[in-house]
């Protein structure tokens, strides 16, 4: 049996700045940092095509990385992102899942979904879904702040 996760989050930016921030490497820095460890590491790469990967790996410490690679299945920007994902913890142990993410247009605001499938126990995906809220949280003040530099640029 398989369990899924669903998260969602509205963010006040059209569904183009939201996608692209999350695909964005040096914006993954900003939301992938964990505020409880703001010396931790955080490294990403991302190459958002059919076939590309997005590999990451972030912890407190280099001896407590997680690591993750996803390969894109699908890249419909800015609408939905499909991964087929395997992450590794620190002890070796890894989990393969599949990471589905769309940005819904709703009025000035775009809807953003994550749904991860793939999970063999319900403690497991809430686990891990639990880093999921913080991680959009995160990826929304890195949307607006760069929302706010570019209106401020484009005032100029």
């Amino acid at each position: 049996m398989s369990h899924e996760l669903r998260v969602e989050r509205l963010i006040d930016a059209s569904p183009v700045e939201v996608f692209d921030v999350f695909v964005d490497a040096e914006a993954q820095k900003e939301w992938y940092l964990d505020p409880e460890h703001p010396d931790g590491i955080v490294e990403t790469e991302c190459d958002a095509r059919v076939g590309g990967l997005w590999t990451s790996a972030w912890g407190p410490g280099e001896d407590e990385l997680y690591r993750e690679t996803c390969v894109f299945r699908v890249v419909d920007r800015p609408r939905r992102l499909v991964m087929a994902c395997t992450a590794t913890a620190p002890d070796g142990r890894s989990l393969e899942t599949e990471l589905e993410v769309t940005f819904e247009e709703e009025g000035d605001s775009t809807r953003m979904t994550v749904v991860q499938r793939g999970f063999p126990t319900p403690e497991l995906r809430d686990i891990i879904g639990g880093g999921w809220p913080l991680a959009l949280e995160q990826l929304e003040r890195s949307v607006l702040a760069r929302t706010r530099r570019s209106e401020a640029r484009s005032g100029e």
